[in-house]
């Protein structure tokens, strides 16, 4: 048993020689039978077989070293202050995501007017709404911090809830509108691709944060984490609905992309509504019963015990 696991610890461990040496040899054994051998052929299975195992080698290879750069760039003081403290992180990607927004706003804008396409332009005014508030979330966390007064951010907790629902009106809007007229739109050139990959991003990052900072203590916190989870709902379905009109190639059912849009029209619009309503119930529940100020004792307690030890 002892041999065996040696063997295949060998076998998945070989050595950086081998590791390198695999990275050419799957990507080149995958293009001589794509493009010459055929997919269907014995060459075709054996590259198969040799891409895997090379690319398992390489992420097993990888993940000391990236361990070793993640150790290394906590050492450093900016990025190790960015990656353990999450106020400080959480401030930044609240400007950064600000910035990024405006430039989406720019183009969903210069798109509408070109086109003159109602969509685009509603999708530069909904953007528009979310840097409003990203830009009010990251004022109060420059000037105040997270955490020092939850009375405040809980008002701006609530207040970035009614923003929401009053949106998701607008948006409600919008997409009945494009079920009714069943017309799509459609970005110039290669910017599709680039939308795609701006979605993406921001969808997994949107999910990742809800999930790992979930536990953090703060109402604007929270606030920041809904809205990039908003707006990677309506950038999801903004370029789904722009694939379907762009990648039409006239053999689907008319019917198809009015059944497709109505469907992810409704989920994101429901989720949104919800993590509205979720945000409006749970901060006026809050504030009615004057909970903030045992958790601002508490945080306060807290912050004194650990500056006494």
């Amino acid at each position: 048993m002892e041999k065996l696991k040696k063997i295949i610890r060998r076998a998945l461990y070989p050595g950086t020689a081998v590791v390198l040496i695999s990275i050419p040899v799957g990507i080149g054994s995958l293009c001589y039978s794509f493009l010459i051998a055929g997919e269907d052929t014995l060459v075709a299975y054996i590259s198969y077989l040799v891409s895997a195992y090379a690319l398992a080698i390489v992420c097993l290879g990888i993940a000391p070293v990236v361990r070793k750069v993640s150790r290394s760039l906590h050492e450093l003081p900016y990025v190790g202050k960015y990656l353990d403290d999450i106020p400080f992180k959480t401030n930044l990607s609240v400007h950064l995501s600000l910035g990024v927004n405006l430039l989406y706003v720019a183009l969903n804008a210069f798109s509408g007017v070109r086109y003159r396409s109602v969509w685009f332009g509603t999708l530069a005014m909904y953007y528009i709404f979310l840097s409003v508030m990203r830009f009010l979330l990251a004022r109060y966390s420059q000037k105040r911090g997270l955490g020092e007064d939850r009375k405040c951010e809980l008002s701006r907790y609530r207040m970035c809830g009614i923003i929401l629902l009053m949106m998701n009106i607008a948006l409600i809007g919008v997409v009945i509108l494009v079920i009714s007229d069943n017309k799509g739109f459609r970005y110039s050139g290669m910017m599709i691709y680039v939308v795609a990959l701006y979605t993406f991003y921001i969808t997994v990052m949107a999910i990742i944060n809800m999930v790992k900072y979930r536990k953090i203590n703060s109402p604007v916190a929270y606030a920041v984490r809904v809205i990039n989870m908003a707006a990677a709902l309506v950038s999801m379905l903004a370029l789904e609905t722009a694939m379907l009109t762009q990648f039409d190639d006239g053999s689907t059912s008319p019917h198809f992309r009015q059944i497709m849009t109505g469907v992810s029209g409704c989920v994101a619009c429901a989720m949104i509504a919800g993590l509205g309503i979720h945000m409006i119930i749970r901060s006026s529940r809050e504030l009615k019963r004057g909970e903030y100020a045992q958790k601002g004792t508490d945080d306060q307690t807290s912050r004194q015990r650990g500056g006494k030890e």
